[in-house]
């Protein structure tokens, strides 16, 4: 025994001698289980009946530390060696543990002080095995026999038994995560507490009060967080003996011994009886529980049978469940898929209204770019009448040039350029008419290929339709949702129902047994058949989904090809635009270019017949000059006489008045513009008196018949060599203004100097 206490300072049993005081019987019990320690593989094997005897009586509290660890063969285990390994790691419930081990024998000396060395070993035995068995971890109630453990053994030999248990024990099993085993136990228990206490059973049906309601804690600690701990020892050393048998025999005997007040009590006064009033009754001692314990029938075989029957009901309850839960995603499904539907619906609706706002708000654009255009046309007509009315001009004027080409009348050069400012100011006003019309075609076209995007009437009507179609498929979605949800609740139904036989199953006689057996396969037929119901409706539902995306497509198809064919039309349209407008630019540009050739043609005209007025005027002073030479011949050889220079006189006076007409001519083709485009002349013409200038020598005589004095004829004579004298002189528009003439002849009131100014 010291030996296997070997660095125990968590233990709280000393190993020292007996006392003197001790009686003969326990003198004889320890010398008994020595002998049972010290042989104990022969006694295990040929006296295993009288050692659950021994067992049941108790074992020695000095022997329970070895005793335990024999019953369970957790001697000499290949994990203790790893077990200072372990505590070198992390777990990750080490918080969880921390938490727990406060509460776990909170009134015990070895582990009510914080930090102490019962809660310190406590910790690093249950991490350890948290970090053995993953998927266990840890579960609060394996704490509680931990505890009891290193209570009576070190840590190292604790954890080997505790992992024992876990192993051989079906405490694994109960601790796990989905503690199945634990609903196993509650089954088993339950039917026995239904054949063997049956008024208690109605008792606890009535009042709704569940086995796992007083009796899980008993499975998962042993017993040892409802009992005095002296008692739940007494328990687990035939726990370690014979298993979970004794937790059944244990608990069916409690409630036996207290099933006439738990008849009188409700839910509340029972659980406060079990919590408070039972845990007295045993302060007595074990003895008495653990005898009516083993009055208690117990028949394995009858426990197997139950162990089939929960696993087959769990798992028409994990079909079942897969079931429901399979309905229920399917009326999800439909849920989110009538939401769908929904928002598709109003979506559709939205986009019918938006649509008809948007049409109504382009119908309005286009009305106002009409109106524009309408404008625009009518700008640009005018501007076409205004050209057409300069082209007439134009036309006129040029009309009025031919008869007069012929004459000495021509066109200036200003008059020329005047017409080709208008002729450039009509040209920019259709320009601009044009580029406005250019730009409310442009606008036009975006109007329309905007309108063409939107629906039309047909579009709108294909939109209600499919909305419609929505409509209905979200109707028929409502209607199979309604008729799932019934097949949901009349599943319930036959659950409830289900349960309520399966409950009362043990208290049936064969027949009834048999006639349950047949409901649960009608029950079974009958899920069948809404199952296949289910997969039929949701492949309708399918088949309407495919057929509203078939349609969906198909419309789209439609539109495509719809807009397709309008963007064809659009392009061909402006194809057809583009070589229109291409050959109205070549007629513009060919018509451009005839009037710019006719305006140079005019201008060189002009210049020509500019010319020739230059050469004319040339001729007239080439003649003035001739009949200036004439005179001064005539004077000088004095051949004419009085009568004869009266003739030639006037005969000049007569050329003079022809001149004068000609350059009455010139002046008003000059008044045509406003600005001369030659040099003016001055013409100066001195000449003596008429009578003087062409006397001869021999009628110097006759100065009565003359009527001319010798002081005249003497300054005539000083005159005589006087020529006609040409001034060029350049003048403008303005120095014309005092008569009104470009060409002036004036004859003095002095007859005795007369001058002509050209």
């Amino acid at each position: 025994m010291n030996g296997s206490r070997r660095n125990s300072g968590s233990s709280l049993v000393s190993s020292s001698s007996a006392s003197s005081n001790l009686s003969h019987l326990e003198e004889d019990t320890w010398i008994l289980w020595g002998r049972i320690v010290n042989e104990w593989e022969e006694v295990r094997k040929k006296k295993e009946k009288q050692l659950k005897d021994l067992v049941r009586k108790g074992v020695p509290h000095h022997f329970r530390a070895i005793v335990w660890q024999l019953l369970c063969n957790a001697q000499n285990m290949p994990i203790k060696d790893q077990y200072s390994e372990l505590l070198k790691m992390t777990s990750p419930c080490e918080k969880l543990i921390r938490r727990d081990i406060a509460r776990t024998y909170p009134e015990h000396e070895f582990f009510k002080e914080k930090d102490s060395l019962g809660q310190e070993v406590l910790f690093n035995v249950m991490k350890a095995y948290s970090l053995v068995d993953r998927e266990v971890g840890y579960c609060q109630g394996s704490a509680f026999i931990v505890g009891l453990l290193l209570m009576q053994m070190p840590e190292e030999e604790a954890f080997c038994v505790f992992v024992k248990l876990m192993q051989d024990y079906r405490l694994r099993e109960l601790f796990k995560p989905s503690m199945a085993e634990l609903g196993l136990c509650m089954y088993q228990f339950e039917s026995m507490i239904q054949e063997q206490l049956p008024e208690l059973h109605i008792h606890f049906q009535a009042q709704s009060f569940h086995t796992s309601m007083y009796a899980s804690s008993w499975f998962l600690t042993i017993f040892l967080t409802s009992f005095p701990l002296p008692v739940a020892t007494r328990i687990f050393d035939i726990f370690m003996c014979e298993g979970l048998e004794i937790v059944f025999r244990v608990g069916l005997a409690i409630l036996q011994m207290n099933q006439a007040e738990l008849i009188q009590l409700d839910m509340e006064g029972m659980l406060q009886h079990f919590q408070k009033v039972i845990p007295h009754q045993l302060d007595s001692g074990p003895d008495k529980v653990i005898q009516a314990a083993y009055q208690v029938k117990y028949n394995a075989k009858k426990m197997k049978k139950l162990e089939k029957d929960y696993t087959t009901i769990k798992t028409k309850e994990m079909e079942e469940q897969v079931e429901i839960k399979r309905l229920r995603t399917e009326n999800r499904l439909l849920k989110q898929r009538i939401d769908t539907l929904e928002k598709e619906s109003a979506s559709l609706a939205d986009r019918l209204i938006q649509g008809q706002v948007t049409r109504a708000q382009e119908a309005e654009e286009n009305y106002l770019v009409r109106r524009e255009l309408t404008t625009v046309k009518q700008q640009s007509e005018e501007a076409s009448a205004q050209l057409e009315q300069a082209k007439n001009t134009i036309r006129q004027l040029q009309q009025q040039q031919q008869p007069r080409a012929k004459g000495p009348l021509r066109f200036s050069e200003e008059s020329v350029l005047q017409l080709e400012q208008e002729l450039v100011q009509a040209r920019l006003k259709e320009a601009e008419s044009q580029c406005a019309l250019k730009e409310m075609q442009d606008k036009i076209l975006d109007m329309e290929k905007r309108n063409s995007s939107l629906p039309d009437d047909t579009n709108v009507a294909r939109l209600q339709e499919e909305l419609i179609g929505v409509k209905l498929r979200e109707a028929e979605a409502v209607t199979g949702l309604k008729e799932l949800r019934q097949q949901v609740r009349d599943l319930e139904d036959h659950w409830q129902r289900h349960l309520a036989r399966t409950a009362s199953r043990w208290k049936d006689s064969p027949k009834k047994n048999t006639l349950s057996e047949l409901q649960d396969e009608l029950m079974s037929v009958r899920l069948r058949e809404a199952e296949a119901q289910a997969e039929l409706r949701e492949t309708r539902q399918r088949m309407l989904e495919l057929e509203t995306q078939n349609q969906i497509h198909s419309n789209q198809l439609r539109r495509a090809e719809q807009e397709s064919r309008c963007f064809q039309e659009c392009v061909q349209t402006l194809t057809t635009q583009n070589k229109d407008l291409q050959v109205q630019l070549q007629e513009i540009k060919r018509r451009q270019a005839e009037i710019e050739c006719k305006s140079k043609e005019e201008v060189m005209a002009v210049r020509l017949r500019e010319a020739d007025n230059i050469a004319a005027m040339a001729e007239l002073q080439q003649q003035i000059s001739e009949l200036e030479i004439q005179k001064e011949e005539g004077k000088v050889q004095g051949q004419l006489n009085h009568t004869d220079s009266s003739q030639y006189i006037r005969d000049l006076k007569d050329q003079i008045a022809e001149l004068k007409q000609e350059i009455y001519c010139l002046k008003g083709q000059r008044g045509l513009t406003s600005q001369p485009t030659f040099d003016g002349i001055h013409i100066v013409n001195h000449y003596m008196g008429v009578d003087e200038s062409y006397q001869s020598s021999d009628d110097d005589d006759d100065d009565d018949d003359d009527g001319v004095k010798e002081p005249d004829l003497q300054e005539a004579q000083q005159q005589s060599s006087t020529r006609i004298k040409l001034h060029p002189k350049l003048e403008d528009a303005d120095s014309e203004d005092e008569d009104g003439d470009a060409l002036r002849l004036s004859v003095p009131p002095s007859a005795n100097h007369k001058s002509t100014t050209v």
